[in-house]
């Protein structure tokens, strides 16, 4: 379905778009409709570094999270404008996979009914797919009954590919997600729901994510997706620092390459720069 060999997809988005102006605390979404050159340069400067495959700034776009910027009414909007102005940096030079994250809800503890998380995620599908984008990403997800609701929400809208990934991060060996989901319960679900892929980003940083790309491998013939950070953050002060060079993310990366996964970047803390040092190692 995405081809044989590996893909290398872009790295982190907000970090980028706070450089370009972008205030602490305000939609990185908003900017679909209000600053759409800042998006286009960030896609664009991935697509440069050696990115084939990117993302769209669509990853709060459900709205749960727009309602909190008073934009909960411009969702379908904001998510056509995000793929569009991630097909428009990408041009034939990449895929466009439009991303989609939790929805800041817990089900749990009755914030939410199982019927109204489908509800709003099939509508930013909606404007996603009017975007006309390559596949569908679920990230970033720890609930495996959310991530289950929104890979539905995406089959009740398309047949676009879906990969649907998780942040590894918690338990005695860090395997497990916030909410104890694994890969073995993930890679259960996805083939149950006729998913095209699974994967990891987000998380603790691109070494812990080796042992996770490992038992991705080991346990499906799906694709597998991972996109870790750049190491470890810092707090400096109201910053949150990642400080893993290029170079050291390289290396790292270059180790979960090897397991033969189909589709490798970033998340936070990595930058363009991240990604070309990626490239440089690949075609070493």
């Amino acid at each position: 379905m995405f081809g044989e060999g590996l893909s290398i997809t872009d790295g982190a988005w907000g970090t980028e778009l706070h450089k370009l102006g972008l205030k602490p605390g305000e939609s990185c979404e908003r900017l679909n409709l209000e600053a759409p050159e800042m998006v286009v340069q960030v896609a664009r400067s991935y697509v440069e570094a050696g990115s084939n495959v990117i993302l769209t700034n669509s990853f709060q776009a459900n709205p749960f999270v727009l309602e909190r910027h008073g934009l909960a009414d411009r969702a379908f909007e904001i998510n056509k404008q995000a793929v569009e102005l991630s097909r428009r940096a990408a041009g034939e030079r990449a895929r466009v996979f439009a991303s989609m994250g939790p929805s800041g809800k817990m089900i749990l503890s009755d914030e939410v009914t199982a019927d109204q998380l489908i509800a709003g995620f099939v509508e930013q599908v909606k404007g996603l797919v009017a975007g006309r984008p390559d596949a569908i990403i679920l990230e970033t997800f720890a609930d495996l009954d959310e991530w289950k609701l929104a890979a539905r929400a995406v089959k009740d809208v398309t047949d676009l590919p879906v990969i649907g990934c998780f942040t590894f991060d918690s338990g005695p060996d860090k395997s497990r997600t916030m909410m104890g989901v694994s890969v073995t319960d993930a890679v259960a679900a996805a083939e149950e729901l006729g998913l095209a892929g699974v994967g990891a980003n987000c998380g603790l940083g691109v070494e812990n994510y080796l042992p996770i790309a490992r038992a991705y491998r080991d346990a499906t013939t799906l694709a597998v997706w991972i996109k870790p950070n750049a190491g470890l953050p810092r707090q400096e002060g109201d910053r949150v620092v990642y400080q893993q060079t290029a170079e050291e993310f390289a290396q790292h990366a270059m180790k979960i390459a090897e397991l033969k996964i189909n589709f490798l970047g970033g998340c936070c803390g990595t930058t363009p720069a991240h990604i070309a040092a990626m490239n440089r190692s690949l075609s070493h």
